[in-house]
């Protein structure tokens, strides 16, 4: 399904602010450790914006010095790298301090240039935006990608996030005019929470003309089913739990991308660890890491796969399954936060139980012997994400919202003080 520039877009050209503090849009390799689907979910988001007619700016941390104030993305779409803390690469959990200095440029950069609305990424970019924002009376929505309350409950004393992330998200999910929730899951999560500001599900989107079944695969093994992976080589991504499920999956292999570049893979702690499992499991083999992945070529390894599998502990909303159905491949996926709406389970994939191997196992032994089981599976998700996830609906269905949350706020302003 093609995704060409919109044609007759109706009134002026809306100007859009995105904010994305830690993820640029610009990153090429992902599967680092904070770099992932937030940097594609922006930058796509931000591309089709600007084939439905807006001019829209992402504003994003700047962390080498080396880099231009200013880059032209694509028609339409320019990244502005805002100078706040040092100009390096910082963890995003070590962030929170240069908020204040953030928000300040923010302010400065749209008194010069006002836009109609700011689209804030993730809780700081949240915090800085609503403070840039108050004094200019400009709309915010906001989109959390995860929520600090989720992560703790999952990763308990693992979570590295600042202390004050569940409070500050509650903050923005009250001052906020509208939240762009992904999944069914999160806007649950948001009313357990207490947000008082309006919600509206708008999921991800796929580029339906990248990831497609037709196209260059990578080459495989002769006699081996193959089962892939896409993701950061963290531990709540369910990687080690497919290494142990691989036991019980004989003649397949696990091929998994993420992690450092190529030439890094070796000297990595964390493929180090998961070589270590691999062994102990008795299947190192058969597992086998090939670093991080620009994206044009994750469409490349998802096409080889007879599987691909997405089993994390925890998932707002989970990418690479949505590009795996568009590239007409069966999932196995965990059935938490956004995979539940993303992968059907029986008709575009199966879902399991976080954190069960032999459940995992089960899954891959049962889709690995029915090839016409993988075949139908993978048309239904193929169809499913031609017919829901493609960018230029999920633009356009953003685009519903900005206009909503600005005319709401017009109305609110020419109403005068109660």
């Amino acid at each position: 399904m093609s995704q060409r520039p919109a044609r007759g877009h109706p009134g002026p050209a809306m100007r859009i602010a995105m904010v994305s503090e830690h993820a640029s849009p610009l990153v090429a390799n992902l599967g680092g450790v904070d770099a992932g689907g937030q940097n594609v979910f922006v930058a796509d988001l931000a591309t089709a914006l600007a084939r439905r007619g807006a001019e829209v700016t992402v504003h994003t941390r700047r962390d080498d010095a080396t880099l231009p104030n200013r880059v032209n993305m694509c028609p339409g779409v320019l990244v502005d790298h805002v100078s706040a803390g040092p100009p390096e690469p910082v963890s995003k959990d070590l962030l929170p301090p240069y908020m204040e200095e953030f928000a300040q440029r923010l302010r400065r950069s749209w008194v010069r240039r006002r836009p109609d609305v700011v689209h804030a990424h993730f809780w700081m970019s949240g915090r800085a935006s609503l403070a840039a924002a108050r004094l200019l009376e400009l709309p915010v929505l906001q989109t959390f990608h995860a929520l600090g309350v989720v992560k703790r409950r999952h990763q308990g004393a693992k979570d590295t996030s600042p202390p004050e992330r569940i409070a500050e998200e509650l903050e923005i999910g009250r001052s906020a005019d509208r939240i762009l929730a992904t999944s069914s899951d999160e806007l649950f999560e948001l009313a357990r929470l207490g947000v008082e500001s309006p919600v509206s599900i708008i999921p991800c989107g796929v580029d339906l003309d990248v990831f497609q079944p037709a196209g260059p695969a990578a080459p495989r093994r002769q006699g081996l089913h193959r089962v892939v992976i896409v993701s950061r080589l963290v531990e709540r991504k369910g990687v080690g739990n497919v290494i142990s499920a691989l036991a019980a999956v004989p003649d397949c292999e696990l091929v998994v991308a993420g992690g450092p570049g190529p030439d890094l893979v070796e000297s990595d702690a964390e493929v180090r660890r998961f070589r270590q499992l691999a062994r102990e499991m008795r299947v190192e083999h058969r597992v086998h890491f090939v670093g991080a992945l620009h994206h044009h070529q994750v469409p490349w390894l998802l096409r080889s796969a007879d599987v691909v599998a997405c089993v994390p502990w925890y998932e707002p909303f989970g990418m690479v399954a949505l590009e795996a159905t568009a590239c007409g491949v069966p999932v196995v996926a965990s059935a938490v936060g956004g995979l539940v709406d993303t992968i059907v389970d029986g008709v575009t994939g199966v879902h399991v139980p976080p954190r069960r191997p032999d459940e995992v196992a089960l899954a891959l032994r049962t889709l690995l012997r029915q090839p016409d089981l993988r075949a139908s599976m993978g048309a239904a998700g193929l169809q499913r994400a031609r017919l829901r996830y493609g960018w230029d609906a999920i633009a356009q269905a953003t685009l519903t919202a900005y206009r909503a949350v600005c005319e709401e706020r017009a109305g609110r302003l020419a109403e005068g003080p109660a």
